[in-house]
């Protein structure tokens, strides 16, 4: 009911302006008289507006189709969670006849050092025997 009663308003007051707008132009001054639109343009334009707007209030709603569904949900694949591998093993020395090298640190909290550790000493000869 509140529908139709926006729409028969919104017909009388088009009309009334389309009434008014026509004398006015009609009447006022001449120089639209037979010019470009004369006494039916306002006429038209606005008719046009009101016979829009009664069959956009007569016409049912249109409503969006629903979605598709499917019978069965898809089915839910879970992957292995990545395995943790230990970072490889770094190695920490380096042995030559005369000494060696090692590393010192871990490359994040210390960083990475390279010390030289020369070799123990070759122990003296026995003493002779008698």
């Amino acid at each position: 009911m509140k529908k139709l009663a926006a729409a028969v308003l919104v017909v009388v007051m088009l009309l009334s302006i389309t009434v008014v707008l026509s004398e006015a132009w009609g009447r006022g001054g001449g120089h639209f008289h037979g010019g470009w639109g004369g006494w039916w343009l306002p006429g038209a334009l606005f008719g046009g507006l009101v016979l829009g707007a009664a069959i956009a209030a007569a016409a049912p709603p249109y409503y969006a189709p629903p979605p598709a569904y499917y019978a069965a949900p898809p089915a839910v694949v879970y992957e292995p969670a990545p395995a943790y591998t230990p970072p490889p093993a770094v190695q920490r020395e380096v042995v030559y006849p005369h000494g060696r090298y090692v590393l010192y640190g871990d490359g994040v909290r210390q960083p990475w050092q390279w010390v030289w550790v020369p070799a123990a000493p070759a122990p003296p000869p026995p003493p002779p025997q008698r």
